[in-house]
């Protein structure tokens, strides 16, 4: 709850805020002469904070331009959004946790739409599908700044920023008359009506309303579109399972897998490029062998031991990857050194790194979130003792404020925490994380059941979910797909989401909790 500061405080703040050409007595003179030391020292304070609801308020465009239920039609990008959200939310909870002097520069990229009825397009690409591209790194050490950068980056207005009073409490007799209170603001409906403006909630009511009709119903009617899109990407389903059996065999991989949903034609090509390296350049290609390659959004080594391959890059920046995999040995060495001495100041849990959970990490990021970890453990004073926590799992995230549990099982912890307050709150969930663990491994054996009776009952091609959707979600999906089978056409392919949509090879998405 925000306060004014006593007198006594109120000397000590201003000697930290003051410059030093003028003194605190002479300052406090003209206040007291102006007769609102209270009122001015009130809004200074508003400019120096803005709290973390606040700062969703400010963030209001944002969200409505960035929002994941807007790209129903568009998984990868949804993917990328959804992601980043997180990593953006986590840091500013981290700019909100006492203490914390500067955080770790955390890249992001959004998928933007076009909010707007002008496009800008001398400023951003925008796609063919009415959103652009945008990533940017975040630095800023207080909320205010983070704000500001969010939606400078996006190209977004920060009119509305200078009349946000941040670090306001919400009760004016806390301020001496005069001093406005905070508000979120909220236009009235005939504003939009006016102004010809988009009111945003409408807007986000309107697109979740969109993607829930009946489960029949929408397949009736996107039936034959899904099945001659299907129908035509067979071609090109069989020139990608040629051309990644023949690269394995060539280049001696363990296995070529792509981070995001994307589409067949785009894999073909990414495949075709790789084959076309390993023409130009074979000797280069000779120490992938017995990796696994990645395709994703950057090139290196990942956390998980993976070779990646960044789609936007070309093949000069290819070849020097795989010029430089013998030397990630003795990184990767040290890694799983790492992470066996951290595992054991945990008690003896299991380090991991999930990358369908994760946001995707280079052996050196890990490296440093790895040592970061294990200086805070070695600078407490109540250690694990060891072996009492075998059997359990943790994973590490630069970007949290607090450690967690999570559904799944495992700890999440941040890199940066109390050890007393994370060996609290371990030993704690210790018991609970266990009971989660062996949950899920029988929540996992049910859907692998159900879903060959589903494959098997339907007479589907294939029937898979997105990582986002738990087996808590994916089970009761499929005993409804049992005792209601919905009539479609043998041989479709059915991908368990959150929303309806027909991908562009011809799969269909449905929701998990879809409506009868």
């Amino acid at each position: 709850m925000c306060r004014i500061l006593p007198e006594k405080s109120l000397h000590l703040w201003i000697s930290r805020t003051v410059s030093s050409e003028m003194s605190v007595t002479c300052f406090l003179r003209f206040l007291t002469r102006a007769d609102c030391s209270r009122r001015v020292a009130a809004q200074l304070l508003q400019k120096r904070l803005l709290s973390g609801a606040e700062a969703v308020n400010a963030l209001r465009p944002f969200y409505f331009a960035v929002h994941p239920d807007f790209f129903g039609q568009y998984p990868r990008e949804r993917e990328v959004n959804e992601n980043s959200l997180k990593r953006l939310n986590g840091y500013l909870e981290n700019l909100q946790k006492p203490g914390v002097q500067s955080l770790k520069p955390t890249r992001l990229t959004f998928y933007v739409r076009d909010t707007t009825a002008e496009k800008d397009a001398a400023q951003h690409e925008i796609l063919n599908s009415g959103f652009r591209a945008v990533s940017f790194t975040l630095q800023s050490r207080d909320m205010r700044s983070a704000v500001l950068d969010v939606l400078r980056s996006c190209s977004l207005s920060t009119e509305h920023m200078q009349d946000v009073k941040a670090g306001v409490c919400p009760d004016t007799q806390m301020y001496g008359a005069g001093i406005p209170f905070y508000r979120p603001i909220k236009w009235d409906k005939t504003f939009y009506s006016f102004t010809g403006s988009q009111d945003p909630e409408q807007q986000l009511d309107r697109a979740r309303k969109a993607g829930k009709p009946t489960l029949s119903s929408w397949l009736s009617s996107n039936e034959a579109t899904a099945t001659k899109k299907l129908k035509d990407s067979l071609p090109r389903r069989a020139e990608l399972k040629r051309l990644k059996k023949e690269l394995c065999q060539t280049l001696g991989l363990a296995d070529i897998r792509w981070q995001r949903s994307w589409g067949v034609a785009h894999r073909c090509s990414l495949l075709q490029s790789l084959s076309r390296l390993s023409q130009q350049s074979p000797d280069v290609l000779r120490h992938a062998r017995g990796q696994i390659l990645i395709f994703t959004d950057r090139s290196g080594m990942s956390a998980a031991g993976h070779v990646m391959l960044g789609t936007m890059d070309v093949h000069h920046q290819w070849a020097k990857l795989f010029e430089r995999l013998p030397g990630y040995g003795g990184l990767l060495l040290r890694v799983q050194g790492l992470r066996e001495r951290v595992g054991q100041l945990l008690g003896g849990m299991q380090v991991i790194y999930v990358e369908r959970l994760q946001p995707v990490l280079t052996l050196e990021e890990h490296h440093s979130t790895l040592s970061a970890l294990q200086k805070s453990l070695h600078s407490g004073r109540t250690p694990f003792h060891p072996h009492s926590l075998q059997g359990l799992r943790a994973m590490l995230e630069n970007d949290r404020a607090g450690p967690a549990l999570h559904q799944l099982g495992h700890f999440v912890l941040p890199t940066a925490c109390e050890p007393l307050a994370l060996h609290w709150f371990v030993r704690t969930n210790a018991q609970e994380a266990r009971r989660r663990m062996r949950r899920q491994e029988e929540l996992e054996a049910e859907e692998r059941g159900l879903v060959l009776a589903c494959l098997e009952r339907l007479s589907l091609g294939r029937l898979y979910k997105e990582p986002s959707v738990t087996s808590a979600q994916m089970i009761p999906c499929c005993r409804r797909l049992m005792e209601e089978p919905p009539r479609c056409v043998p041989g479709l392919r059915l991908c368990v989401s959150h929303f309806y949509s027909v991908l562009q090879d011809g799969d269909l998405c449905i929701p998990w909790d879809w409506r009868r």
